[in-house]
């Protein structure tokens, strides 16, 4: 499907979620500065073509605007003529689409996802054993283990790429970079949110954990 070919109303919806989403997350302090992205896909989906919305670079996601977001295709090139750039981590976007199939990413910075990411790095995951937020990602087993996996953070997106595409694991959706925030996604806009919001208490509770057992 081409991106002409997509209804203009879901065009329109794929924008009104990525609003509620930045307005909710920004009044939690998870766009400090203007860090973050969100996208959501519109449309057909195939790995090798998909059209998704995404969140504009260097733009102040506190207050609304006309410019806020655009549509871009599976390689992160813009679908419309805009003067509007699309996040510099549109690639990663790009990526996890292409290997999951997903509905909706998110990508957030906080100071717990960020020190954990830290704090577990020689061991590329972030262990939580037995949390009940764990069901928060559909994963349902009775004192259930997960490894939240961390990858490396560069200052080139492309270099990023091929260690997302080999720790990505299915059955958790989400990943780390390095020192510099959570990727989560779901199968639409709803999902994605409630996972990023799980993995959020999760490193909270491992971050806090870690500290009472090091007294």
């Amino acid at each position: 499907m081409s991106f002409d070919q997509i209804a203009l109303e879901d065009k329109q919806k794929a924008f009104a979620d990525l609003r509620d989403v930045k307005e909710l997350f920004s009044s939690r302090g998870w766009f400090p500065g203007t860090s973050g992205n969100l996208s959501v896909r519109v449309g057909d989906y195939s790995p090798e073509q998909f059209q998704f919305a995404i969140t504009a670079s260097g733009k102040d996601k506190t207050v609304h605007t006309p410019e806020d977001y655009l549509f871009v295709d599976q390689e992160g090139k813009p679908c419309e003529a805009t003067r509007l750039k699309p996040s510099a981590e549109t690639l990663i976007h790009c990526e996890i689409y292409r290997l999951t199939g997903a509905g909706a990413i998110f990508h957030i910075h906080s100071v717990f996802n960020s020190i954990v990411s830290e704090y577990f790095w020689d061991r590329k995951a972030v262990p939580v054993d037995g949390v009940e937020l764990i069901k928060g990602l559909n994963i349902w087993e009775e004192e259930a283990h997960i490894d939240i996996p961390i990858v490396s953070n560069f200052a080139s997106i492309p270099a990023i790429i091929p260690e997302v595409s080999e720790r990505l694991d299915s059955r958790i959706p989400g990943i780390l970079l390095r020192k510099h925030g959570i990727y989560a996604w779901g199968a639409n806009a709803f999902e994605a949110k409630r996972h990023i919001e799980a993995f959020e208490f999760l490193f909270e509770y491992v971050y806090r954990w870690e500290l009472l057992n090091k007294r």
